[in-house]
C-alpha cells in the first residue's frame, strides 16, 4: 500500500474482498504486496484503505478525514496518493487467462520494492459454492453442483503458491468446503496444496474465541512449505467479557431510511471494548451510519421481535398475525426475523444477505425499531470506525458480511508473525 521496508514481513491477499483478513495482517505489522479482488466496489474500498495507511504513515490523515466528512471528492483525495499505492490493488477476476497479467503487476511491485521473497499468502475463494445457500443457488440456476465454476477457484490460489512459494499461507472458507461434493472438493484441494509443496492443517475456528462478539464458524487452513518447522498455531480461546450492546450504544439514534450526519462522537462515551480493540479512536470520523427504509409492516414485526427478545423469547414466522405475513411458505426460514442479541456476549453470524434485507439483523433498541446500519454491521465485524467502504448501501453490506473479522485476523497474523521472525 506504500513503499515497503524490505526487511519486514509481507503478504499477498487473494480474493481480498473488502480487506478484513488483510486488515488483521496490517494491524499485526505485515506489509502488503498486493490485493487481488474481482468486485469493483470492494476494490475501491481496498484502494481507499490503502490511502488511509499511506496518509497515516506520512502523518497527513487530515485529507482522509476530509474525504470521510464529504468535504473533498475521492478524486481530490487521491491527488495526495502516489500511483504506486493504488497499483497494489488489482481489480481482476482470477482465471487462467488473467493470471499472466496479474503476475506481471505483482512481479513489478516486488522488483520496485526490492522484496526478496513473499512471506505469506492469505485469502479464500468465494465461499458461496460451498455453503448451503450457494448450493441452493446453483440448483436454481440449473447448474449442477459439480459443474459450478466457483468450485475450481482454489486452483487459482495454488497457482500463486506455486509461483511465489511463500513460507506460509492462510486459507479461510465456510465449513461447507469440507463436505462439498461428498468431501471431494476438500480432497482435491489438499492434493493440490501437497503437489505445490505444502503441508497443511485445517481446523474449524469460531470468531467468538478470538475476542469477536459474534458466533461465526469458519474453517482456517494454514500451510507451510515442506521441510520447514512451521506449524498450525495453537489459538487459546480469548473470549471477551463485553456485550454486543457495547458495540452499538454510543452510536446516535437513527430513524429508518435516514443517515446520521454527526461525523464526530464523544470518545468518552464509547465502551472499553471499542477502545481496547481500537475500533474507535479519538480522531475517528463516523461514516455509513445509514439505515434502510423499512416499511410500516416490517416495523411492526420488528417491534414484536424486539419485545420477545427482551422477554427471552423468539417469534417464529408462522406465529405472526396473519395480516403481517407475506410469504406462503411458513415452514422454511421460520426465524427470518431476528434481533441482534444486544444483551448477549455474542450475536449470530453477520451475513452478506444483509445486502438484500435486514430482517435477520434487527437493532435491539426498541426506540429505533429498524434493521442495523452499515456502520453497526461493520462494528459487529470489528472493522475500525475509520474503515471506509465504497459502493452502494447494498454493496457495503455485502462486503462487510463476506469479510473475516479483523480482530480475528490479527490474532492469526500475530501467531504467524512469531513463527516467521
Amino acid at each position: 500500500m506504500f513503499k515497503k521496508d524490505n526487511t519486514s514481513l509481507n503478504f499477498i491477499d487473494l480474493f481480498a474482498g473488502a480487506g478484513g483478513l488483510s486488515e488483521g495482517f496490517l494491524q499485526a505489522g505485515f506489509n502488503p504486496i498486493a490485493h487481488v479482488e474481482m468486485n469493483k466496489a470492494a476494490s475501491r474500498t481496498l484502494e481507499t484503505r490503502s490511502a488511509y495507511y499511506y496518509l497515516k504513515k506520512i502523518k497527513q490523515l487530515h485529507w482522509y478525514y476530509q474525504y470521510e466528512r464529504n468535504e473533498i471528492t475521492r478524486e481530490e483525495l487521491f491527488t495526495h496518493i502516489p500511483d504506486a499505492v493504488t497499483k497494489t490493488v488489482i481489480n481482476a477476476e482470477m482465471s487462467p487467462k488473467t493470471l499472466p497479467d496479474i503476475f506481471n503487476v505483482i512481479d513489478s511491485v516486488i522488483r520496485e520494492d526490492k522484496i526478496k521473497e513473499v512471506d505469506v499468502i492469505i485469502g479464500g475463494p468465494p465461499c458461496q459454492a460451498y455453503s448451503l445457500v450457494g448450493r441452493a443457488q446453483s440448483s436454481h440456476m440449473n447448474i449442477p453442483m459439480d459443474e459450478d465454476p466457483r468450485n475450481e477457484l482454489y486452483k487459482m490460489y495454488t497457482r500463486f503458491l506455486n509461483r511465489y512459494q511463500p513460507k506460509m499461507f492462510v486459507f479461510e472458507n465456510v465449513i461447507g468446503l469440507l463436505t462439498a461434493r461428498d468431501g471431494g472438493a476438500f480432497k482435491n484441494l489438499k492434493a493440490q496444496l501437497k503437489r505445490v509443496g505444502y503441508e497443511i492443517d485445517v481446523k474449524m475456528q469460531n470468531a467468538v474465541d478470538f475476542g469477536v462478539l459474534q458466533k461465526r464458524k469458519r474453517i482456517i487452513i494454514i500451510g507451510w512449505r515442506k521441510g520447514t518447522e512451521h506449524f498450525y498455531p495453537d489459538f487459546i480461546p480469548m473470549r471477551s467479557n463485553a456485550h454486543v450492546r457495547d458495540l452499538l450504544d454510543d452510536l446516535a439514534i437513527v430513524e429508518r431510511g435516514h443517515e446520521n450526519d454527526e461525523y464526530c462522537l464523544d470518545y468518552d462515551q464509547c465502551s472499553e471494548y471499542l477502545r481496547h480493540n481500537n475500533i474507535r479512536t479519538p480522531d475517528d470520523v463516523v461514516t455509513h451510519h445509514i439505515a434502510r427504509p423499512n416499511n410500516d409492516r416490517d416495523v411492526v414485526i420488528y417491534g414484536m421481535v424486539i419485545d420477545a427478545y427482551a422477554r427471552g423469547e423468539k417469534i417464529s414466522y408462522e406465529k405472526l398475525p396473519e395480516e403481517l405475513k407475506t410469504h406462503k411458505n411458513q415452514t422454511s426460514f421460520r426465524d427470518r426475523f431476528k434481533v441482534v442479541e444486544g444483551n448477549d456476549m455474542a450475536c449470530h453470524t453477520v451475513l452478506a444477505h444483509l445486502a438484500k434485507d435486514g430482517h435477520y439483523f434487527i437493532h435491539p433498541d426498541r426506540r429505533q425499531c429498524r434493521s442495523i446500519t452499515v456502520r453497526e454491521a461493520a462494528r459487529l465485524q470489528t472493522f475500525p470506525d475509520n474503515y471506509f467502504f465504497e459502493g452502494t448501501r447494498g454493496e457495503k453490506f455485502k462486503q462487510i458480511g463476506n469479510a473475516v473479522p479483523p480482530i480475528m485476523a490479527k490474532v492469526i497474523a500475530t501467531a504467524i508473525r512469531k513463527q516467521l521472525l
